[in-house]
């Protein structure tokens, strides 16, 4: 599932459908990521050694938004980051929010092992 999650490419939401329902938001689930607030948003935290790590992990998702046109909500620190996302226009999951915590996931295996 997380392969063709991550092929895929986010699509603009214009509002007007409904979320995804918690069934169909455990069928995207990935592994390590948390369903929050009623399945309508998904969130993960992240360590790193120090704030450089952090703040470089940080970059680069901010990047991968601006190029995917969708945006989650990260807070960070030494040594951590936690990154939420959820669809705005629909207050709640979309298959675009899966779509980019796998492409997080796979940023975060490739600064890990950097």
């Amino acid at each position: 599932m997380t392969e063709a999650l991550a092929s895929k490419t986010c699509t603009p939401c214009r509002g007007g459908i409904p979320p995804l329902t918690r069934e169909h938001a455990e069928l995207f689930q990935a592994q390590a990521r948390q369903l929050a607030e009623e399945a309508h948003r998904i969130e993960r935290s992240f360590r790193f050694r120090n704030f450089r790590e952090a703040l470089a992990f940080v970059q680069k998702i901010g990047e991968l938004a601006e190029a995917e046109g969708h945006h989650p909500n990260i807070s960070f620190g030494w040594g951590n980051a936690t990154v939420s996302l959820q669809t705005k226009k629909i207050k709640g999951l979309h298959e675009n929010d899966f779509i980019m915590a796998t492409k997080i996931d796979r940023i975060f295996a490739r600064t890990a092992t950097a």
